[in-house]
């Protein structure tokens, strides 16, 4: 069924269309000189979340499918949150913390995956889809991802990768990390569950207030 063109389709098109254009570019750019190339990184697995995710909202659009994946839209958000909030403090305080030769990239990747993307999604998120009545799906979205990621990083990056080289390890995906200890790791991965966790309410309450405060139901 073809659906009728309205500024929310046009604008989940464009979301859409530059989500897939940067997964492209990311993927047939970057380096694979370490195994998991530009997957190592947890901004590339949120590109394509936010990739997939754009594709749902339009497929539900266009009557191709009717799951919302209500969870799903929510946990991408606060990925994309924690990937912003991330980069750029560490960036902030140690540019050589979170990149190779502590200089930003081409700025039309940076600015990109680490700004407009994210804000796109969150529009999205908390104007038009305004899905965030159902707490648990997302929060085991939420973890279930963050998880994944970390024992990705854990479990398979650093023993298959000789680089980054720490003064504790080598291998996982952020030079800093492989400057800290287990233990230490695993605070800071704790803390960085806790804070995803925090956000997910804040947007949870924000996206409820504005569902009552904005007219009409919001989009499929």
């Amino acid at each position: 069924m073809n659906a009728r063109l309205t500024p929310t389709l046009i604008f989940r098109w464009i979301v859409f269309l530059l989500a897939g254009f940067y997964c492209v570019i990311m993927v047939t750019t970057s380096e694979y000189d370490g195994f998991g190339g530009p997957f190592r990184f947890l901004t590339i697995w949120a590109l394509f979340l936010s990739f997939f995710v754009a594709s749902r909202h339009i497929a539900r659009m266009e009557a191709r499918s009717t799951r919302r994946w209500e969870g799903l839209v929510a946990a991408t958000a606060v990925v994309n949150f924690m990937v912003v909030f991330l980069y750029w403090k560490l960036f902030l305080e140690d540019p050589a913390s979170v990149t190779r030769n502590g200089e930003l990239g081409a700025l039309w990747k940076e600015l990109y995956l680490h700004g407009l993307g994210p804000v796109l999604m969150w529009i999205d998120a908390l104007f038009l889809h305004r899905g965030w009545r159902k707490v648990l799906p997302s929060v085991a979205w939420l973890t279930g991802i963050v998880a994944t990621y970390l024992a990705w990083g854990e479990l398979v990056l650093s023993p298959l990768n000789d680089t980054p080289i720490g003064s504790v390890t080598s291998g996982l995906p952020y030079p800093f990390l492989n400057s800290l200890e287990f233990p230490e790791r695993l605070v800071f991965y704790a803390s960085n569950i806790a804070l995803a966790l925090a956000v997910l309410a804040v947007f949870t309450l924000l996206g409820r207030l504005l569902a009552r405060v904005l007219p009409g139901p919001g989009a499929p």
